[in-house]
């Protein structure tokens, strides 16, 4: 087996040869060619849905600027469940979710429920 690193930089280029046969080719031919790859079978829904869920974790964590440890230190997240779900190891449930819109739109509200949720 041939490893591969991908250079978000420098991306690889097909050939003339390469983009004539696409050219040639329908939507529906294309298609058909991709869903037809052993190697890389489509995702299905389940799996689209997981990916979603895992932009959605990184998209709200990226907003507040913090890393992992300290966005699930200010947002009383296990740091061990963020990564899994940063990493798509597991799946954030409703309640999860939800709070993540809050913290997105709200974070100062959140920060201030938690202080004195652990005041008392």
């Amino acid at each position: 087996m041939v490893r591969f690193t991908l250079d978000p930089a420098n991306p690889p280029e097909l050939t003339a040869q390469e983009l004539a046969r696409l050219d040639a080719m329908t939507d529906a031919q294309i298609t058909a060619a991709a869903q037809s790859d052993p190697d890389n079978p489509p995702l299905t829904a389940a799996e689209l849905d997981r990916m979603e869920a895992v932009r959605r974790v990184r998209q709200v964590r990226a907003l507040t600027g913090l890393s992992q440890a300290r966005f699930a230190r200010a947002y009383h997240i296990n740091v061990a469940r963020l990564r899994d779900l940063e990493q798509g190891r597991t799946q954030a449930d409703s309640a999860l979710m939800a709070y993540l819109t809050v913290i997105e739109r709200e974070p100062e509200a959140v920060a201030r429920a938690l202080e004195t949720g652990s005041a008392a």
